[in-house]
């Protein structure tokens, strides 16, 4: 049987909730000596985020563990059991219920629910509507991720997201999968930073992709294809020529899901950098239109836009700088600068005027303590930004669990709650009984 036990019991945490806020040193901010409390709206969304494959374990049909396992490989090790939430989820949304939230954001496996083509499991649909059913029991919004990255290894084998059937192959499944789940959930994100490898690319030197197409020739014989492209192994000619396929992608998954319920919300989400102009000739704009727009304006027809951040970029006329020399790094050394968050959502609203919905927000570091001074910080700026009018709709950070980061395999911690990986027992941490506190008292 899994281990239904937290590292420690519901009673002590809101002990803890109050001691950790306490201790904890924030900067001095205008409300702190007031004593006012900054409120944020009724009905506001508090949440974290998993995804399938980072967290459940043995995705054996996703095009992500062929890559995984064949020979040259971008991954430092396989996903394997992950955090075991496949069989552990009543005790992560415990977790979440516990830590006064009110949304828990997770993925259904595309590769679990059509292992093969057309065929699908009624078996993996009937667990999934049992997690929405258990986040509904508990009082948590279920926001569904329909395609977290991972896809089934014969969508890869027949070209990913490069193939010009895509869009009707996910709207296949995505009309199956709404029909099977759709009463339950609360809103839906199609796609999960579909513009990230534009994005990487961008800031990354060519040669961080430079075995990618050795890796693809690796998975097409594994797997014994003429081809496998699957996201963040393709090649930038293959990058560009998923936008356009990408996008109608999500077209079609709209059109099927509102078919079965007209109500619900959808939306993508976005991985979104705080662009900041330096110097004479900035090239914002190139990174911009590169990067955001053409996504940011297919989302003006959505209900909402999902804005992933984690970090700011100033951006001079040869492109994106370095940090500052004195800027405060996390562990794993990227800038920490709370503001970045409300900048994003800046931009995001500027272009696409629909709704905002924080769908990742957090910090890659050991050192829980970067985590937990910057959550407070980061929600003083968003809190900013929505008194600016911007329909802020709610926050879900990331992540709840210390998980499985993809190429950098488990040593980044994202994680809200530490995970032993020789048990999978859970460990709260201070960060998750500061946001549980704002969360609580819907305020700062």
């Amino acid at each position: 049987m899994p281990d239904t036990r937290s590292s420690f019991p519901v009673k002590r945490r809101e002990l803890l909730i109050a001691s950790a806020a306490a201790g904890l040193a924030h900067a001095p901010t205008a409300t702190a000596a007031t004593g006012k409390k900054e409120r944020f709206p009724s009905g506001f969304l508090w949440g974290v985020a998993t995804a399938g494959h980072q967290v459940e374990g043995n995705n054996l049909s996703s095009d992500t563990w062929v890559i995984e396992h064949v020979s040259p490989t971008s991954f430092t090790e396989p996903s394997g059991d992950a955090c075991d939430t496949l069989h552990r989820w009543p005790l992560d949304m415990d977790i979440v219920r516990d830590l006064h939230l009110n949304t828990y954001r997770f993925s259904i496996e595309w590769a679990r629910i059509e292992p093969e083509p057309g065929q699908f499991s009624l078996a993996m649909l009937d667990h999934y509507k049992a997690m929405i059913e258990g986040c509904r029991r508990r009082g948590l919004h279920p926001v569904v991720t329909f395609s977290h990255f991972t896809c089934p290894r014969w969508f890869a084998m027949q070209g990913g997201w490069t193939n010009p059937q895509a869009p009707a192959l996910f709207a296949r499944y995505c009309d199956k999968a709404a029909r099977h789940l759709a009463q339950g959930i609360h809103s839906v994100v199609t796609l999960n930073e579909p513009n990230l490898m534009s994005l990487l690319r961008y800031k990354l030197p060519t040669q961080a992709f430079a075995r990618n197409e050795a890796i693809m020739a690796a998975a097409a014989h594994a797997t014994g294809s003429d081809h496998f492209v699957a996201q963040f192994i393709e090649t930038s000619a293959q990058t560009d020529a998923m936008l356009p396929i990408m996008i109608a992608a999500h077209r079609e998954a709209r059109k099927a899901i509102k078919a079965v319920r007209s109500d619900l919300p959808i939306g993508f989400s976005l991985a979104m950098e705080d662009d900041q102009p330096y110097g004479m000739d900035s090239r914002i704009a190139d990174k911009r239109a590169r990067c955001y727009d053409a996504w940011l304006r297919e989302a003006r027809s959505n209900d909402f836009v999902g804005v992933q951040n984690y970090e700011r970029a100033r951006i001079d006329n040869k492109g994106q700088m370095k940090p500052p020399a004195d800027a405060p790094l996390s562990t794993r050394g990227a800038e920490i600068y709370p503001a970045s968050l409300a900048g994003a959502v800046r931009y995001a609203w500027q272009v696409a005027g629909v709704p905002i919905l924080v769908t990742e927000h957090g910090i890659g570091t050991s050192d829980d303590r970067q985590r937990a001074a910057l959550i407070p910080e980061a929600l003083r700026h968003l809190k900013g930004a929505m008194g600016e009018g911007i329909p802020v709709i709610g926050y879900i950070h990331w992540s709840l669990l210390d998980n499985f980061e993809w190429i950098f395999g488990y040593e980044p911690k994202f994680g809200l709650v530490a995970v032993d990986r020789s048990t999978f027992k859970r460990s709260p941490k201070d960060s998750a009984l500061i946001l549980a506190r704002i969360a609580r008292a819907n305020g700062l």
